[in-house]
């Protein structure tokens, strides 16, 4: 599956600061957790790099999660830009999932201690949500967007959204970077990671 739209607008894309769940490798999907003092740090190191690399106008949509909410607001402030929240950048649902760690269900779930990619199996979670049901909402998003834009958002967000407007298959997620503190930046469908 890959997008039909050959062209979006200029990005920035940020995956929230650490998190404490982040830390204990506990699932968090539309659960939360607090930002930890080195998420608070990477999100002042995703400021700094906005503040470097934006030029003109831009619009700043984060998912409506605290976590990704507070990184959005410590990432733009200074920078006089308004914040739109939208659940359509919320992380993957994870169904009876959420609030595990990893290693609770790679005990009581062989078959994740066996994947080959580091996302896909997320997407078998009971109760939660399929790789085709998160494309459509975060194609959604891609889709209203007409001008320069900063996307705050999720890990498995992320990833999905730069394989969209990147044409790669979003069943290969593992193939776009991830990364805390970082920015990605996409234009004319090229993407590159900027890192302080």
């Amino acid at each position: 599956m890959t997008t039909a739209r050959l062209e979006f607008p200029e990005l920035w894309v940020l995956r929230h600061g650490e998190t404490e769940w982040n830390t204990e490798e506990r699932l968090q999907g539309l659960l939360d957790s607090p930002l930890t003092a080195v998420g608070l740090d990477q999100a002042r190191a995703q400021g700094r790099l906005l503040a470097a690399h934006l030029s003109g106008p831009v619009r700043v949509i984060s998912s409506d999660a605290p976590r990704a909410m507070r990184t959005a607001e410590i990432a733009v402030s200074g920078l006089g830009l308004v914040i739109e929240s939208d659940p359509r950048l919320a992380e993957i649902n994870l169904g009876r999932w959420q609030g595990r760690t990893v290693q609770e269900l790679r005990a009581e779930y062989p078959d994740i201690a066996r994947a080959t990619d580091p996302h896909l199996w997320k997407f078998g979670a009971p109760g939660g949500e399929t790789l085709g049901q998160m494309s459509a909402r975060v194609q959604a998003v891609l889709e209203g967007l007409t001008g320069p834009t900063v996307l705050v958002t999720h890990g498995v967000t992320s990833r999905l959204l730069r394989c969209i407007v990147l044409g790669i298959p979003v069943t290969d997620l593992a193939s776009v970077p991830g990364g805390q503190g970082v920015v990605h930046h996409i234009r004319d469908g090229k993407a590159q990671i900027l890192s302080a």
